[in-house]
């Protein structure tokens, strides 16, 4: 059995790697698509044209992105910006010189766009993936003893949520990256919280920089430090902790700042000023209420197209009966999460499969999974908690393939439509799409 625990990522690896190398491998098109373009770009950029106001940009998306071009640049100062941070391309980079090497090698198109830069994109992706699952797999160990569990845990976080899609199908987007560095800072928060060792401390800042490069927004993390301590004495102690080490806190501060500034330093070379407001017009909206369409609605509700996650949810019961410091500490920063991510101005994120911003947090939502099955104690209820996890495994994967193939719509989903496809997979074998008349909609527009 243990065999078989150590072997779970092992084997995830290799579903994935069969999944994504069977999709886009061919001729490398559809890896680098949407936003991905943009935050992607960023290595080319630098490494190539020398040119940090993306000036390679049409030449290459009439090569390789004609169908799927996105214009990822904005304008500062009368220059071209990128709108995208640049935290993706960093933590692509080894990837992105061994596609160069491979690509010189052999002889390839050397811009940065060919076939292989867009497969080691990919893999990149794959391999970051894994370094998430590495360590949550460390994190979950935390909760249970039992390896069979937090195994089970693994499989049903990748296959039974939209990481599986993010990861084969949209790989270049900055979810996936989020999901590995986040889950590695909660785990080494615990560690500190556990054991104080100065690394740790050291670790955590070095961490938040790149959180903050992928997604600034990202930085909401630290909220999930009350629940992380377990009770109020602990996080009270653990504060004390990091005050008895301010060499090594007032060491981490210029390791966060450094990080981040590789961003400000981007915008100063690129547009003049040190920090830019990329996003321009598009913002957070602070007093409308959006939580309920972003957790139910048929247009994009995480927890109906991603109802595992609501499952995980059984998990609460158990924390609130044996810590009500942790349990008031969790549903705090999961409300808090799903407030500021509704409150976007676009709540439902344009096209995209499920709440994609949530991926990130998916650690969270592992350690309830574990406590929903620790919960079970009767081998009956434990059984068909297991057969519903499945089941709910199954369904994820069916409506991944339709969003895939656009059964589900990308933005444009509401009840009708919704029910007309929902585990329909004969249209699918027969190429039947009740919702392609949205698609001549768009196509038309």
């Amino acid at each position: 059995m243990k065999i078989l625990n150590r072997l779970t990522i092992p084997f995830i690896a290799i579903v994935i790697l069969w999944a994504a190398s069977n999709t886009h491998w061919k001729d490398g098109k559809y890896i680098l698509i949407g936003d991905a373009q943009g935050y992607y770009s960023y290595l080319p950029a630098v490494f190539i044209y020398k040119n940090l106001n993306f000036g390679f940009y049409d030449s290459i998306g009439t090569k390789y992105f004609e169908a799927s071009k996105y214009d990822y640049r904005t304008g500062h100062n009368g220059e071209t910006i990128n709108k995208y941070y640049c935290g993706t391309a960093i933590a692509m980079l080894p990837f992105f010189g061994a596609a160069h090497l491979f690509t010189l090698v052999s002889s390839g198109p050397a811009d940065g766009f060919s076939k292989y830069y867009t497969i080691f994109a990919q893999i990149a992706c794959i391999s970051w993936l894994i370094v998430g699952l590495i360590y949550l797999r460390k994190l979950l160990k935390f909760y249970t003893e039992k390896e069979g569990l937090v195994s089970f845990a693994l499989i049903a976080i990748v296959f039974g949520t939209n990481i599986f899609y993010y990861t084969i199908s949209e790989p270049g987007v900055s979810h996936i990256f989020s999901f590995a560095f986040i889950t590695l800072f909660v785990y080494y928060v615990r560690c500190f919280i556990s054991v104080p060792k100065n690394r740790y401390l050291l670790f955590c800042f070095a961490l938040l920089g790149i959180i903050f490069l992928l997604r600034p927004v990202n930085l909401l993390i630290l909220f999930s430090i009350p629940f992380l301590a377990d009770s109020f004495a602990s996080l009270k102690a653990s504060i004390d902790e990091v005050f008895k080490r301010r060499k090594y806190f007032i060491a981490g501060i210029p390791i966060l700042l450094l990080i981040i500034s590789i961003q400000t330093i981007i915008y100063k070379i690129s547009a003049g000023s040190f920090w830019i407001d990329s996003y321009r017009s598009e913002h957070f909206v602070w007093n409308k209420l959006n939580m309920i369409d972003f957790l139910f609605s048929y247009k994009k509700g995480m927890f109906l197209y991603t109802p595992l996650l609501f499952v995980c949810l059984l998990g609460c019961i158990k924390i609130r009966k044996e810590n009500r410091y942790g349990f008031f500490s969790l549903i705090g920063f999961l409300a808090l999460l799903i407030y500021v991510f509704s409150s976007w101005w676009q709540w439902f994120y344009g096209g995209s499969f499920s709440c994609r911003v949530m991926i990130e947090y998916y650690a969270f939502f592992a350690i309830l999974f574990v406590e929903s099955l620790l919960l079970l104690k009767r081998n009956f209820s434990k059984t068909a908690f297991i057969a519903a996890i499945c089941t709910l495994i199954i369904i994820c994967q069916i409506q991944t393939y339709q969003y895939r193939y656009n059964h589900i719509h990308w933005s444009e989903m509401n009840k009708e439509r919704y029910w007309n496809v929902f585990m329909r997979v004969d249209l699918l074998l027969k190429h039947q799409n009740p919702n392609e008349d949205l698609l001549v909609k768009i196509s038309a527009h």
